[in-house]
């Protein structure tokens, strides 16, 4: 865990929130958080039209979720896959921006995927997270072009290092 991070399903002091491991429960809750992000208004509302969040996706994958320790409400979230190792998915609720929620969950992944043996997790950026992912040690290594209908704009690759 990088410093001054907490130990996974432990309370991170200045986001009184916790990483827990996902559950099926929670696919709706996922799913709303994905649909509704700010993040994804105006141009890259179609990428998340009708995308969903399923109880197989959670079950099949490391997904884990930043609670607010007091309610258990879902503050933000990510998506490891192993092999390749990648970082599938992650956002944040609009509301909980600024908090820490985001580098709380960037720890716990490189956690996770340092304790997978992974040394790195590559990253296929939201074009507007880049700068954040880069805040948090993520290093440039291309351009993933824009893949019509699907994806209708270039991202930035990035590779976010675990040691």
């Amino acid at each position: 865990m990088t410093a001054g991070m907490p130990r996974p399903g432990r309370a991170a002091r200045s986001t009184d929130a916790t990483i827990r491991r996902a559950l099926a429960g929670d696919a709706a809750r996922l799913t709303r958080l994905v649909r509704t992000s700010r993040a994804y208004e105006g141009p890259y509302a179609p990428m998340v039209q009708g995308y969903r969040i399923g109880p197989d996706y959670i079950e099949t994958h490391r997904v884990f979720v930043a609670a607010d320790l007091g309610t258990d409400r879902v503050l933000g979230f990510y998506a490891l896959l192993l092999d390749p190792p990648e970082l599938d998915l992650m956002f944040v609720a609009d509301e909980a921006q600024g908090r820490g929620i985001g580098r709380l969950l960037i720890g716990h992944l490189r956690e996770e995927a340092r304790s997978a043996g992974l040394s790195g997790v590559r990253i296929v950026s939201h074009p507007p997270a880049e700068g954040f992912y880069r805040s948090v040690g993520a290093e440039p290594v291309g351009t993933v072009r824009a893949n019509p209908p699907a994806v209708l704009w270039d991202r930035p690759e990035l590779l976010l290092r675990t040691g």
